[in-house]
């Protein structure tokens, strides 16, 4: 009687991931790859990785990066291969957070490649996002979470995608006006390992 009635509650739980994304999701802890590139200085942050997958030059913590790239960079609401997922402060990313799309699944399914996200430091690469969002416009997801070896729990808000094209003016100087360019270590390590 007792397992009936658990095997009975468990089916009445919402269900937050489909059946779909079980290989994707069940494949995901394998595609970690290790660390930070090496030789370099402390941690990798989401941001340069991001900036050098995605060839999108925009500089600055996560959370500035969707509104500098108004003007500059289209932007939308559709996953795209390439574009960045622009992730909004929440919880205790109080910077925000970006990821480069690497596959798109489904409608509601993509794969992401960033770095900074389940250990620090580390980079990802083809782990799950699954839009979790009411309206299905990718206004929330969730991100695959090494530590649990699943989805995460958290709905984190997603402000939309950066696409490569210039948008409405030509893409933006890899620095902000006024501002001397600065040597970038990082990225040039990851672009050596890319």
């Amino acid at each position: 009687m007792a397992l009936t009635f658990a095997a009975a509650t468990m089916a009445c739980q919402p269900v937050h991931a489909r059946s779909a994304i079980d290989t994707i999701v069940t494949n995901s802890p394998e595609s970690a790859s290790g660390g930070a590139a090496p030789g370099a200085p402390g941690k990798l942050e989401c941001v340069p990785y991001a900036r050098t997958v995605s060839g999108i030059a925009l500089y600055g913590d996560a959370y500035t990066w969707w509104s500098q790239a108004q003007g500059h960079y289209k932007r939308g609401h559709v996953p795209r291969v390439g574009a960045v997922m622009a992730i909004e402060p929440h919880g205790n990313s109080p910077l925000g957070h970006v990821a480069t799309i690497s596959q798109v699944v489904d409608s509601r399914t993509v794969l992401l490649d960033h770095a900074n996200w389940s250990y620090p430091g580390k980079i990802e690469t083809g782990v799950t996002a699954l839009d979790v969002s009411p309206n299905n416009d990718w206004s929330e997801v969730r991100i695959w979470y090494g530590p649990s070896q699943t989805l995460g729990t958290t709905h984190w808000p997603v402000a939309g995608f950066i696409y490569r094209e210039a948008g409405k003016e030509k893409a933006p100087a890899p620095r902000t006006a006024g501002t001397t360019p600065r040597n970038d270590p990082i990225g040039a390590i990851i672009a050596d390992a890319l």
